[in-house]
């Protein structure tokens, strides 16, 4: 069941098509609308379209978004944090710079992980933006240099 909080009665959904399958997420506009506006506007873009998972962490995280396939890369800009929501299995959150060169913590524009067992030590440190509901079996099995068919974005009545 998905519930979101608020006075809207869709939801957002985020269809991420791979190589492998499909991923669905349900993106948390209330909570992060920075982050999920900028996610919306990429994905209707086609900017995700083609690009690979980078870094693949079993047990941890898999990561893609860079337009350069090595961790370095983005849009050119990055987004302040949003914080509050916790890195549960199949959150959907921004990847970010080390502290040590981004003391602000900001977002990266375009690179994000989904978390493939909770990881409370991100939590307050990175910006989670949605949760990955139906397709976490595709993400288990994602390897570096797997492809992003596309990102297409839904509206969705809510489950009451």
């Amino acid at each position: 069941m998905l519930i979101s909080c608020g006075k809207s009665n869709q939801i957002t959904i985020a269809k991420i098509e791979t190589e492998k399958g499909t991923m669905t997420a349900v993106l948390y506009t209330e909570n992060a609308p920075k982050h999920c506006k900028n996610f919306i506007k990429l994905a209707e873009e086609g900017f995700y379209n083609g690009l690979t998972f980078h870094r693949v962490e079993p047990g941890f995280v898999i990561q893609g978004g860079d337009p350069a396939g090595d961790g370095t890369g983005g849009p050119g800009y990055t987004i302040p944090p949003e914080f509050g929501l916790r890195h549960e299995k199949g959150a959907l959150a921004m990847a970010r710079k080390p502290d040590f060169v981004n003391p602000k913590q900001e977002s990266s524009g375009s690179q994000f992980y989904i978390c493939l067992e909770p990881a409370h030590q991100l939590d307050g440190q990175y910006s989670v933006f949605g949760r990955v509901y139906d397709g976490m079996d595709v993400a288990q099995n994602i390897r570096v240099g797997d492809k992003i068919l596309s990102i297409t974005i839904e509206k969705q009545d809510k489950v009451k």
